[in-house]
C-alpha cells in the first residue's frame, strides 16, 4: 500500500517530523543520550531490566527506532548501551533490526518528501549516478556500510533521493551494519564492567576500543577484497608474473610511469605503436611551439617602426620552415628515446598492445603477463560528422606538419588553444587566416577580458575571426572549395585552399581490448577512474589525455607519478591525485596563462572572491620591450590575502605564472609574493604590482588615518 503523494499530506508529515526533533532538542532530552549519563543510570537500567526484561527490550527497540528514523544524535550510545544492558547476544539482535527498521524509515521519509523534486531539478547532473545506483546500488551501501566515512544518518536520507529498491536498501543495511553493530555491542558489555579507574586498562575493554579504531581500516580491507573478487572473477591469475608493471602508450604520461617504476627498480614494460614521445614530442607542443616562435620572428620585421626601423623584411621559404621544426623534433627526441629508457632498465616494445585480461597484454604475438597496467594511450583530433568533409583532404594538428606549401587560405575551424595558436603562425608567415568559432567567444575556457585581448590581436594582425558560426557541410565545386556556415539564420560561404580541423581532442579508448574487458567509460569516451587513478579493475591505471580530464603534457606526467605509485605500492598506502594548482597557457601573442579559478568559473560556481588586476601597460620591462599590453589578475578569499586564482594575459605569461603557481602549491599569500624582491626590470615584477594593488585595497585606513594624526603634531 503506498502513501498518498498529495502536497497537503507531505506538508503534514514534515511538519510532524520537524516538532518531534524540535522537541527533542527544546526538552534537552540529548542529554540523556550521552556516555555520563549512561554509566550513572546503568545500574538503575540494569534493575528494571532484570524485573521487565521483554518490556524494556520493546521500550529499548522503539527509542532506538525513532531515533534512526529522525536522524537524532546519541545512536552510538544507545548501541554501547545496549551491549551493557543486554549482553553481546541480545544486544547484537535488537540493535540490528532497530538500527535497520529507523534507517529504512529515515530512508522511506526522505524519499517519499524530497526524491521527485530533487529528481526533476537536478535530472541531468543525476543521471549519470541513477545509472550507476540501478547497475551496483547495493554493492555501493554495503561499502558504506562496512565503511562508516560518511555518518550513517546521512547515507539513509540521501539513499531515499535515488532510485534504489527499499527490500535492497533494507537488507543491504542489516547485513553491512552488522559487522559495526558487533563492535560497538562488544565494546558496550565492556563499558558495564567498569568499575574503577584500575578496570579501565583491562585487556578486554582495551581490546574492544581498539576494535572500534582498527574497524574502518579491516572492513575497507574487506570491501576491497570484495571488489577485486567481482571483477576478476571471470579471469585466472597467472602462477607468476613477467612484469610489474606494463605501460601502453610512450607519450608524456607513459614515459614518466615507465621512468619511476623502473627507478624503483620494478620490471617495467614500455609498449608503443608509432613514435616515442607521443602526440607531445611529434605532433603537438613541440612543433607548435617551433612554428610559434618562426612566426613571432616573422611578425617583428612588420612591427619594425614600433623598434626604430625605418624598415625591415625577412625572405623565407616555407617549406624550410617546416623542416625547421622536424629538426627540432629530432633534436629534442633523443630524451624519449628508446635508447635512453632501456639504459635505464625499461623494456620499450614497438607494436600495439592489446589487453586480453586484467594480468595480460598481448603484443606481436607475445603474451605479457603482468600485475598492473597503465592505460596512456593519450588521444587523437576530434573530426566532426560535417558532410561533405569526406571529399577532401583536410588537415588536423597531426597532419598539418606534412605538408610544405604555404596554404594562401586557411580555414580553421574552431578556436580553442590549438586553433588559436596556429591561426596565427599561419597567418604571421603569410596566411589569409580565417578562424571560424560556433560559439561566441575564442578560448571559451578562458575569461571574456582575456580572449577579447587575443582577440583584438588577432584582428589587427588581418586574422579574419567569425564568431557564431556554425559549420555545416563543405562544398566542392569543381577545384573551388568553400565551408558553408550559419549565422544569425544566414548562410555563409567561406573559399579556402585548406582547412585545418582544430575542435578538441578525443581519448584514444578503441582497438587494444578495453571494450571487451570491460573497462567503464565516461560520458566522453574517456577513461573513468577513482582519485588514484584506478580503473574498475584495481589493477589497471590510467593517466594522461586518455583520461580526459586534464589534456596537458605537464598534467599527463603529474598523474604518471600518482599512478605508477599506486600500481607498485598501492597495497601499502595510496595516494589521491591533486589537481589544486594545474596552470595552463595558450601561446598565442599574447600569450594567456592560467592557474585555479578564474573570474567566470568563479561566478558559475558562486563562489565569494576578490579581484585585483594590474595592467601590465604600466609595467617598464613591458615598454621598453614594445610589450606592453596585458594584464595579471588575482581572485583572492575575501578578506585574505590566499590566492584562488590568477589569469596572466601578455608577452611571457606562461613563465611569469609560474610564481603563483608556486605561491598556490604551497599556500603562500599576496602578502608573502609583495614581500619578495623582484628583479627590475622583469616581467615577473607585474606579480608583486598585483600583490601590491591588494595590499592598497586592504590598507588599515583607521590606523592610517590615526597615523597621519600623529605625524601631524610631530610637526609641530
Amino acid at each position: 500500500m503506498q502513501m498518498k503523494k498529495s502536497p497537503g499530506f507531505k506538508i503534514v508529515l514534515l511538519l510532524v517530523i520537524v516538532s518531534l526533533i524540535g522537541m527533542f532538542f527544546l526538552l534537552d532530552l540529548e542529554q540523556y543520550f550521552s556516555l555520563g549519563n549512561l554509566k550513572n543510570e546503568l545500574a538503575a537500567f540494569k534493575e528494571y531490566y532484570m524485573q521487565h526484561k521483554a518490556w524494556t527490550m520493546m521500550i529499548y527497540m522503539v527509542v532506538y527506532i525513532l531515533m534512526a528514523a529522525l536522524s537524532l544524535p546519541g545512536a552510538a550510545i544507545m548501541t554501547l548501551a545496549g551491549g551493557a544492558l543486554f549482553g553481546l547476544f541480545y544486544g547484537v539482535i535488537l540493535v540490528s533490526f532497530a538500527s535497520t527498521i529507523g534507517a529504512t524509515l529515515a530512508f522511506l521519509f526522505s524519499r517519499y518528501l524530497f526524491k521527485d523534486w530533487v529528481q526533476n531539478k537536478f535530472s541531468s547532473k543525476l543521471s549519470a549516478i541513477n545509472k550507476g545506483i540501478e547497475k551496483e546500488g547495493g554493492f555501493y551501501l554495503f561499502t558504506l556500510r562496512l565503511v562508516p566515512v560518511f555518518p550513517f544518518f546521512v547515507i539513509n536520507l540521501v539513499m531515499g533521493l535515488t532510485p534504489i529498491r527499499t527490500m535492497v536498501f533494507y537488507l543491504v543495511s542489516q547485513v553491512g551494519m552488522l559487522p559495526g553493530t558487533i563492535v560497538f555491542i562488544n565494546a558496550g558489555t565492556m563499558l558495564a564492567k567498569i568499575e574503577s579507574a584500575s578496570t579501565i586498562l583491562s585487556v578486554n575493554l582495551i581490546f574492544s576500543f581498539a576494535l572500534l579504531g582498527i574497524f574502518p581500516i579491516i572492513a575497507k580491507r574487506f570491501t576491497s577484497y570484495i571488489r577485486q573478487q567481482k571483477v576478476f572473477s571471470k579471469f585466472s591469475k597467472p602462477g607468476s608474473y613477467d612484469y610489474n608493471l606494463v605501460v601502453i602508450g610512450a607519450g608524456s604520461a607513459g614515459l614518466v610511469a615507465s621512468l619511476i617504476a623502473a627507478a624503483v627498480n620494478a620490471k617495467v614494460a614500455l609498449i608503443e605503436e608509432h613514435k616515442m614521445g607521443g602526440d607531445c614530442l611529434n605532433t603537438g607542443c613541440v612543433p607548435s611551439k617551433a612554428l610559434i616562435a618562426s612566426a613571432k620572428l616573422a611578425s617583428y620585421a612588420k612591427r619594425a617602426k614600433e623598434f626604430g626601423f625605418d624598415r625591415a623584411s625577412i625572405d623565407f621559404d616555407f617549406a624550410t620552415v617546416m623542416e625547421r621544426i622536424q629538426s627540432i623534433i629530432k633534436k629534442v627526441a633523443p630524451h624519449d628515446s628508446v635508447e635512453r629508457f632501456t639504459g635505464m632498465g625499461v623494456d620499450c616494445i614497438k607494436g600495439r598492445a592489446n589487453i586480453v585480461s586484467p594480468f595480460e597484454v598481448k603484443v606481436n604475438d607475445k603474451i605479457l603477463s603482468t600485475r598492473n597496467i597503465i592505460v596512456a594511450t593519450g588521444a587523437k583530433p576530434m573530426v566532426p560528422d560535417l558532410r561533405g568533409l569526406d571529399q577532401i583532404k583536410y588537415l588536423t594538428s597531426d597532419t598539418v606538419w606534412d605538408i610544405r606549401t604555404l596554404p594562401k587560405n586557411l580555414v580553421v575551424l574552431g578556436a580553442g588553444p590549438i586553433g588559436c595558436e596556429l591561426a596565427q603562425g599561419f597567418s604571421r608567415l603569410g596566411s589569409n587566416v580565417t578562424l571560424v568559432q560556433r560559439g561566441s567567444q575564442i578560448m571559451k575556457k578562458e575569461d571574456p577580458d582575456a580572449a577579447q585581448m587575443v582577440l583584438k590581436r588577432f584582428r589587427s594582425e588581418g586574422i579574419t575571426v567569425l564568431l557564431e558560426h556554425s559549420a555545416k557541410e563543405i562544398e566542392v565545386l569543381k577545384e573551388e572549395k568553400q565551408l558553408v556556415c550559419d549565422h544569425d539564420g544566414q548562410q555563409i560561404r567561406i573559399k579556402f585552399d585548406e582547412i585545418l580541423i582544430a575542435l578538441g581532442r578525443t581519448p584514444n579508448v578503441k582497438g587494444f581490448g578495453l571494450e571487451g574487458l570491460g573497462v567503464e567509460l565516461g560520458a566522453s569516451r574517456h577513461i573513468e577512474t577513482n582519485e588514484f587513478l584506478q580503473t574498475n579493475f584495481p589493477n589497471i591505471y590510467c593517466s594522461g589525455d586518455v583520461h580526459g580530464r586534464f589534456q596537458f603534457t605537464h598534467t599527463a606526467a603529474h598523474e604518471a607519478w600518482y599512478s605508477s605509485v599506486n600500481a607498485l605500492f598501492g597495497k601499502f598506502k595510496k595516494f589521491s591525485v591533486d589537481y589544486t594548482t594545474i596552470p595552463w597557457a595558450t601561446y598565442t601573442d599574447p600569450e594567456v596563462a592560467r592557474v585555479g579559478l578564474n573570474e567566470s568559473d568563479a561566478r558559475l560556481a558562486g563562489i565569494d572572491h576578490e579581484m585585483v588586476k594590474y595592467g601590465i601597460d604600466d609595467l617598464d620591462r613591458a615598454i621598453a620591450d614594445s610589450e606592453d599590453h596585458g594584464f595579471v589578475k588575482v581572485l583572492t578569499v575575501p578578506g585574505k590575502d590566499k590566492i584562488l586564482g590568477v589569469t596572466i594575459v601578455g608577452n611571457h605569461a606562461a613563465d611569469v605564472i609560474a610564481e603563483f603557481v608556486l605561491a598556490m602549491k604551497h599556500g603562500i599569500g599576496l602578502n608573502k609574493i609583495l614581500g619578495t624582491i623582484h628583479i627590475y626590470p622583469t616581467m615577473a615584477e607585474a606579480n608583486k604590482y598585483a600583490a601590491g594593488l591588494w595590499k592598497k585595497n586592504h590598507a588599515p585606513k583607521k590606523l592610517l588615518a590615526w597615523i597621519k594624526k600623529y605625524h601631524t603634531w610631530m610637526r609641530k
